[in-house]
C-alpha cells in the first residue's frame, strides 16, 4: 500500500498515533507492532542489560576467584613399598604425581581420558587408570607401578613372559599392559568373573582361556598390534603354555 501524498508540513503535524496506525495498516496480516514501538522496546531492553552488565561481571569474577584458585594439601603416597609425603594441588591426578613429583615415568600418558590403558597401575592389587584417579584419593593405599614389579634384577613372571614372547614393539603401552596382566593373574587366583565368563556360563572359577585374556586385557590398547604375542605372554605367565 502506498503512502498518501502529503507535504512535509502536513507530515510534521501528524501525531505519533497516526504514524503507528498508518504503519500497521500496511501489513494487516502481521503482528501490529510498529517500528516506533519496537525501537522503544529494544532501547529499553538494551539499557536494562547495559545497567546489569557490571553486576554480572562482578559476580563472575567473584565466582572464578573462589573456584579457580589452586588449593594444595599434604598427602602421603605409598608407592612401590615406600612412603613419600607431597604437597599437591587437589586436582593432581595419580599419573601426574607419579611422573612429575616422584620421577616414576614408566607409567605413560597416552590419551589422558582413561581409554588407552597406557597409564595403568595397581592400587591395592587392582588395576586403575592413573590418569583418571586423583592422587589424594589413594592416600594410604599400596600403589605399584611398573618400576615396582621386579625384585632387584629379577623380573616378575609377567615381565619375563613379555620379554620371551616379544609382547611389545614400540614399548609405549608395555608398562600398562604388564601391570594389567599382573592384576589378571590375581583375578584368576581369586576366581573373579569377566563378561566372557557370564557368556560362557562358567561362573565358578572360570578357566582363563584366550578369549578370557582378550576380554580382561581389552582396556589396554596396543597401537602396534602386538596382541597375539601379548596373549601368548599372559598364557605363559599363567602357566598354560603359549596357545590354547
Amino acid at each position: 500500500m502506498r503512502h498518501p501524498i502529503c507535504t512535509l508540513s502536513e507530515q510534521d503535524e501528524w501525531s505519533e498515533t497516526e504514524f503507528e496506525q498508518l504503519e500497521a495498516s500496511e501489513s494487516p496480516t502481521m503482528t501490529t507492532v510498529s517500528r516506533r514501538v519496537f525501537m522503544k522496546s529494544a532501547g529499553a531492553l538494551g539499557a536494562g542489560v547495559a545497567a546489569g552488565l557490571p553486576k554480572i561481571a562482578a559476580a563472575q569474577a567473584a565466582h572464578e576467584s573462589t573456584t579457580g584458585a589452586s588449593k594444595y594439601l599434604d598427602v602421603t603416597l605409598r608407592v612401590n613399598g615406600r612412603d613419600t609425603q607431597l604437597s599437591l594441588d587437589t586436582r593432581t591426578t595419580l599419573l601426574d604425581a607419579l611422573r612429575e613429583n616422584l620421577g616414576l615415568t614408566g607409567s605413560k600418558k597416552g590419551c589422558d581420558h582413561g581409554q588407552c590403558g597406557a597409564c595403568t597401575v595397581l592400587v591395592d592389587g587392582r588395576r586403575v587408570n592413573s590418569c583418571l584417579t586423583l592422587a589424594l584419593s589413594v592416600s594410604g593405599s599400596e600403589i605399584t607401578t611398573i618400576e615396582g614389579l621386579a625384585q632387584g634384577d629379577d623380573l616378575s613372571a609377567v615381565q619375563q613372559a613379555f620379554a620371551v614372547h616379544d609382547g611389545f614393539q614400540c614399548g609405549y603401552c608395555t608398562p600398562g599392559q604388564i601391570c594389567s596382566a599382573t592384576a589378571l593373574l590375581q583375578e584368576a587366583k581369586t576366581g573373579e568373573l569377566s563378561q566372557v565368563s557370564w557368556h560362557s556360563a562358567k561362573t565358578q572359577q572360570p578357566e582363563i582361556t584366550d578369549n578370557e585374556i582378550r576380554e580382561r586385557m581389552s582396556g589396554n590398547i596396543c597401537r602396534c598390534g602386538a596382541y597375539p604375542n601379548i596373549v601368548a605372554a599372559v598364557r605363559t605367565a599363567l602357566g598354560k603354555g603359549v596357545s590354547a
